[in-house]
């Protein structure tokens, strides 16, 4: 039996969920490899030489003999090559890229250093109380310019379900993770009904593994929470 094309190196964390969900989505066969943080893979000279940042997610195109890093990269690479979430109108395409590079530049950075500071950085002895409130209030902000882009749209980009909700839903949704307030965004919260009722995106959320704390408020956090706070606890820097 022939490999898949696509092998797929991630864990399970908001940007390392987003391949799967294309994956899944588009029932592509792939392998999977879980990288272990704690045991630090992603800076192991193997991965390394697949991805110099040393960061996932990470997919190998055996197809193509080639490594592709970078999850917005992989998504667009994923989708040319299988013909699926990502139109083939070159304006509709431009906007599909606007909003993955809104992600990318925005959403992604300001919800993570919102976790980074809250879930991370306090646990481990370093509370700011100034950071927080500057990354939840940015985090909030941009919630409110996807609400205000959702009114009268089903979907984030060219009039479908494309690759760019694929990059935003993972970070957007985990807003209970962050501790962002959107009971109040009601086109916000009408988007996340549409996509957690797609069955692929919610078994693509349990690869590798489940990690509900990022999603609902009434799951049990204590032990995950320390736990998490514990495996990241080198990337707090000591005076």
């Amino acid at each position: 039996m022939s490999r898949p094309d696509i092998h797929l190196y991630t864990a399970a964390t908001m940007n390392g969920y987003k391949p799967v969900i294309f994956l899944e989505e588009a029932g592509v066969p792939y392998d999977l490899t879980p990288i272990d943080f704690s045991k630090q893979e992603q800076k192991t000279p193997a991965f390394l030489s697949l991805n110099p940042n040393g960061k996932i997610p990470v997919i190998e195109d055996r197809a193509e003999g080639r490594a592709i890093f970078e999850s917005g990269a992989i998504l667009w690479h994923l989708a040319q090559k299988y013909g699926q979430f990502l139109p083939s109108d070159p304006m509709q395409q431009s906007e599909v890229m606007q909003w993955m590079l809104f992600q990318v530049g925005h959403v992604g950075p300001m919800m993570g250093q919102a976790m980074y500071f809250q879930h991370i950085a306090a646990p481990n002895g370093h509370t700011e109380p100034f950071s927080i409130r500057r990354y939840v209030d940015e985090s909030r902000r941009l919630m409110e310019v996807m609400n205000d882009h959702l009114n009268g749209r089903d979907w984030i980009a060219a009039g479908q379900y494309t690759i760019a909700d694929m990059m935003l839903y993972p970070w957007a949704r985990a807003y209970v993770w962050a501790r962002v307030q959107v009971d109040d965004l009601p086109h916000l919260n009408a988007w996340f009904d549409r996509i957690d009722a797609r069955p692929a995106v919610q078994k693509a959320l349990t690869i590798p593994k489940a990690n509900p704390q990022f999603w609902d408020a009434s799951a049990d956090a204590s032990t995950f929470a320390r736990e998490n706070a514990a495996r990241f606890a080198g990337d707090v820097k000591k005076d």
